[in-house]
């Protein structure tokens, strides 16, 4: 019997021992654990404070936004009250210069004729030279080079006249 006891005694105090192994452990492990829970929550604390700062940012964000669209519409609303009134001139100054455009009939003028070089027809701004020269036809002053006191003559006679000049 006092084997019994002391082999009882001894797994006692093996298991006693292994417990207190074990207890040690999941102490150890729930020393870790709370360690880790700590770090977790300071993570957490962090994440949150970001995505505070990152949510007041955002409405920062989306208030400048806001402001700016308004603004821009506002340009937009203005913009469109100016091509109105542009609009509105540009249709009163066409109104205004409307019979304006209109070909008056000109005056049929007392001696009717184009020019012997070039057919362009005497009008009241193109005026007609007659040439002083040797064919005394009827010349525009483009057709025709000035000769000082002596008038003006059409260019073929005057090259004729001074054939260095071409």
């Amino acid at each position: 019997l006092p084997q019994r006891l002391a082999s009882l005694a001894a797994s006692a105090q093996e298991e006693t021992w292994q417990s207190r192994q074990q207890l040690q452990a999941q102490r150890q492990e729930m020393a870790r654990l709370q360690e880790e829970l700590s770090r977790a929550r300071q993570d957490g604390e962090r994440w949150a404070s970001a995505l505070q700062r990152a949510q007041r940012e955002a409405l920062e964000r989306e208030a400048t936004r806001g402001a700016e669209q308004a603004r821009q519409q506002e340009l937009i609303r203005d913009m469109k009250g100016r091509l109105l009134e542009l609009l509105r001139e540009k249709d009163a100054l066409w109104q205004k210069t409307e019979g304006i455009d209109v070909p008056v009939p000109s005056p049929v003028p007392r001696d009717p004729g184009l020019c012997a070089r070039c057919h362009k027809d005497f009008r009241l701004l193109s005026r007609r030279y007659s040439c002083s020269r040797l064919c005394q036809g009827k010349v525009c002053h483009t057709c025709s080079v000035d000769m000082g006191k002596h008038g003006r003559c059409c260019l073929i006679c005057y090259q004729q006249r001074h054939p260095q000049a071409t």
